[in-house]
């Protein structure tokens, strides 16, 4: 990354910090780190960042609803790329989901969802929190030695941008930014429970079936996991209808 890049970064990140709390900055945090990393790996990927608090695990922005859902398969499963990253302090790799031994239930889900790569990134925000960027692409090898020393600059410049929203951020807003990306979380982890319980799917089925309804009907992942658990508590016939649509 060129340090004129880097200084845009940073002035860019900072800024969302002065023009909105810390939900807009993370929400503008994960655009800005899709959008550097697609640069750098030549394809698109996706970017969440998740939030350690008291030993939970957290997403609490996404740059897209599928970056949302495949980060929801890390911590559903409990290890992956941003966990070990975490860990470990240094971005680990996982450069071809369908070969690499480690993690196999997340490799499988991963590869399940159409995405064949995933780079786990820290970010360093002190004693009282941990949190990862976790990056997504749909073709393995994209994550070049180039792209993995990309990331790690952006992660320094995001933390250090990160710590002051933080800082500046009243412990009642922090609350209520986690408390409003749990209940987005828990809901789509609540309409996949739905869904594999009534289908007798797997969790990767259940997260395919999610993604292709919110593309058939043009809504957002978390409004069509809201709907199922709707109509999980309507009339039998309303319900099959729903899984049948």
């Amino acid at each position: 990354m060129e340090t004129r890049e880097q200084n845009e970064d940073f002035k860019n990140l900072h800024q969302l910090i002065a023009a909105g709390d810390v939900r807009d900055f993370l929400d503008g945090m994960t655009q800005y780190a899709a959008t550097t990393l697609s640069r750098a790996a030549g394809v698109r990927v996706e970017c969440a960042v998740t939030l350690w608090r008291r030993k939970r695990a957290v997403t609490v922005a996404a740059s897209s609803e599928n970056a949302l859902l495949l980060d929801g398969i890390e911590q559903a499963i409990g290890s992956g790329p941003a966990q070990e990253a975490l860990e470990m302090s240094i971005p680990v790799l996982l450069a071809d989901a369908t070969t690499d031994p480690r993690w196999p239930e997340y490799c499988k889900d991963l590869a399940s969802a159409g995405f064949e790569s995933a780079l786990g990134v820290p970010l360093s925000l002190g004693v009282d929190s941990a949190a990862a960027l976790n990056f997504f692409a749909s073709e393995a090898g994209k994550f070049t030695e180039d792209a993995v020393r990309e990331a790690a600059v952006f992660a320094d410049i995001a933390a250090q941008a990160l710590r002051l929203a933080l800082r500046i951020s009243t412990a009642d807003l922090l609350a209520e930014d986690l408390k409003a990306a749990m209940a987005r979380r828990t809901a789509i982890d609540l309409a996949c429970g739905m869904i594999m319980a009534q289908s007798r799917c797997t969790q990767s089925e259940a997260f395919a079936f999610l993604q292709q309804a919110s593309q058939n009907r043009n809504q957002k992942l978390h409004d069509v996991a809201e709907g199922i658990i709707a109509g999980i508590s309507e009339p039998q016939e309303a319900t099959k209808t729903f899984f049948q649509d």
